[in-house]
């Protein structure tokens, strides 16, 4: 199949895609959450379930209201909040009781510095820019090429803006920012340089002996269907995690799986079409 062919159109639904990100980054922003901006998190067994609702409404009623309430598996409801005094956590605690007393126990009370977030934000760009570079220069050297590790790094950062845009967006539906949505984003980033490489390997067993956009075609055909099978095992899980898992991992699930559908895409329809169009230009400019 002729895929290269399509490459302007897969530039231009990334293009889009991206776009439609960044816009909602810029005027929306991001949900962030207690682990960069620091606050408090308080978490509650709940003994009767049958008022699990009811305390969750309770909590929003009180005088400092949660930025986010979520639900665990085992029974816990963790409510976290900009910020505490031990005044206020009392006055929450005793609405709850005035209304809910015995259905409900504090099990957990913490509080996390503003300063933990800006650490995590400098070692989260650290090891982006770390990560990035060495990622690059191995894929050059494996490849003996830059090209294919600069397409390689280029896909990577199509990925990020993929999710970080996707981030912005479900920001209106309850998605925070947090450490688990840094975790999910290194992990992506290593799933799409993964099966990026494989498209590569096909390409040099193939050898340079012809024009760059059939053998790319080729090498595209050929594991296709492997990428597939292979993304859609991580996909249905992911879709069975954010569906009937807890509050507390949904969102890192749904971070996971747009993560991993952008990877499955952009390893065949980025990251070669990059390298395709590349190594055109420079076969024009030498003739």
């Amino acid at each position: 199949m002729r895929w290269m062919k399509y490459r302007w159109v897969y530039f231009g639904l990334s293009g889009l895609l991206i776009a439609v990100g960044v816009f909602s980054m810029v005027t929306t922003g991001f949900k962030i959450g207690v682990d960069f901006t620091g606050g408090a998190v308080i978490t509650y067994q709940i003994k009767d379930q049958s008022k699990k609702e009811q305390i969750k409404t309770t909590l929003g009623e009180a005088k400092e209201k949660p930025r986010s309430i979520q639900e665990t598996n085992n029974g816990l409801l963790v409510a976290k909040f900009a910020e505490l005094t031990t005044e206020q956590r009392n006055d929450i605690n005793t609405l709850l009781k005035e209304k809910h007393d015995g259905a409900f126990e504090e099990v957990k009370f913490e509080t996390v510095g503003p300063s933990m977030g800006k650490e995590l934000i400098i070692k989260t760009v650290i090891a982006l820019v770390i990560s990035s570079s060495l990622i690059l220069l191995w894929v050059a050297i494996q490849f003996k090429s830059i090209k294919f590790g600069v397409s390689a790094v280029l896909a990577m950062l199509h990925d990020t803006l993929i999710l970080m845009g996707g981030a912005s967006l479900l920001s209106h539906w309850g998605m925070e920012v947090d450490y688990l949505f840094v975790t999910a984003m290194l992990t992506i980033l290593s799933f799409s340089v993964h099966d990026t490489i494989v498209v590569y390997d096909r390409i040099r067993e193939m050898g340079r002996t012809g024009d760059i956009e059939s053998v790319a075609n080729t090498a595209i055909s050929g594991t296709m269907r492997r990428s597939i099978n292979n993304s859609l095992t991580i996909i249905v899980m992911l879709v069975a995690l954010v569906a009937l898992g807890g509050e507390s991992t949904k969102w890192f699930a749904t971070a996971l799986l747009v993560g991993t559908i952008s990877g499955t895409y952009s390893s065949p329809f980025v990251a070669v079409p990059i390298l395709v169009t590349w190594e055109k230009f420079l076969a024009r400019r030498k003739k």
